[in-house]
């Protein structure tokens, strides 16, 4: 397929607003703004309605276990063979015919992210950097999203970790939301990644004191008016 029938075949899939805007993103600037995040590892996570998933196998993300991710996650092998052989704590979720349909990383030492915003986020005493969380479509809206991260967690608190921090961008609503949900709290901070030319990053941190997460919030039902009888 030609480079035009590429760009016009794109056009009709994702419209030519996200067409282009996504080619600026790519070819020309973009700029992220990742907000830090953070959570004891023994709060309880709050109530909620995620659906149930069936059974699942949990699995330490190894060297010799990464053809795991072929079926729904083909692009990241390579990936997750490095972050092994770096020494960070993966985990994986894998079905009954043994693929991988979800899976999340942890590392207690600055982390510097190569393979995607491209800058360091540092880690503190008793800290550990979560990153990578994914789970394939058919489980969004379940309760693998809490599983997943409970699971790193009781790994990471066995290393003697008490804290989770990590980012999340500004845009990703649901995201965002998911964070509300597991009980995170903001830090007030800003990593901000700019990209030039798909090239050449720069990053800066900034500081801020209102809540970016309030507004998500679904506000509680009042309660019924009382009657007169």
């Amino acid at each position: 397929m030609s480079a035009l029938s590429k760009i016009q075949d794109r056009i009709k899939r994702k419209g030519l607003r996200n067409t282009l805007n996504a080619g600026v993103k790519r070819y020309l600037f973009y700029h992220w703004e990742l907000l830090w995040m953070e959570r004891d590892l023994v709060s309880p996570v709050p109530p909620h309605k995620l659906r149930p998933y069936p059974a699942l196998r949990i699995e330490t993300i190894t060297v010799h276990n990464v053809r795991a991710f072929a079926k729904h996650f083909g692009d990241r092998i390579e990936t997750m063979r490095e972050l092994a052989v770096e020494g960070h704590t993966g985990l994986m979720f894998l079905d009954d015919a043994g693929d991988t349909v979800a899976f999340i990383w942890g590392s207690q030492r600055h982390y510097h992210d190569r393979h995607f915003y491209g800058c360091w986020f540092p880690v503190e005493p008793g800290q550990f950097f979560e990153f990578g969380g994914e789970l394939t479509r058919k489980y969004w809206g379940t309760l693998l999203s809490v599983d997943l991260q409970l699971e790193l967690w009781k790994a990471m608190a066995a290393q003697g970790c008490d804290t989770v921090v990590d980012v999340c961008e500004s845009h990703n609503i649901p995201a965002l939301k998911l964070h509300l949900r597991m009980g995170y709290q903001e830090q007030g901070r800003i990593m901000h990644v700019y990209c030039l030319f798909g090239r050449w990053k720069f990053f800066r941190e900034t500081r801020y004191s209102e809540s970016r997460l309030e507004p998500l919030r679904k506000p509680e039902a009042s309660p019924a008016p009382a009657t007169v009888t």
